[in-house]
């Protein structure tokens, strides 16, 4: 089974030396998303809740690039820079996974790139031909 990189102009470029995912048959593992916006690159304004649409925006758009989509994640791992900004995240966290949501980890870090407040990456599965 092969590695396929996976890149889109509709999420961020990787600011460094990974890919924004990579595909595997059915499987699809997206590196971490931060609020930066496609075209700027630079982190979105406001607080952890609009940060974390624009994460998941980005994700989104990854994994629409790999033939997938949120519907079809397995797992998600939220890093956040504090756990006071959990019960924020985890409201708009919510209106992307409405139904069966993913398996889910969160952890606090003590930073995250570029300064961002959330960082969410994902395992997803996609259609094999």
């Amino acid at each position: 089974m092969g590695r396929e990189r996976v890149t889109t102009t509709a999420a961020p470029a990787a600011i460094g030396p990974y890919s924004q995912a990579i595909a595997s048959g059915a499987l699809v593992f997206a590196s971490g998303q931060i609020a930066l916006g496609p075209s700027s690159g630079q982190l979105v304004e406001g607080d952890v809740q609009a940060q974390t649409r624009r994460a998941l925006d980005n994700l989104s758009a990854v994994l629409e690039a790999a033939s997938s989509s949120l519907g079809q994640v397995v797992k998600t791992t939220v890093f956040l820079t504090t756990m006071d900004d959990f019960a924020a995240m985890n409201a708009v966290y919510g209106e992307y996974f409405t139904a069966d949501p993913p398996a889910r980890s969160t952890i606090a870090v003590a930073a995250l790139p570029r300064n961002a407040r959330v960082e969410i990456e994902a395992i997803a599965v996609r259609p094999t031909a």
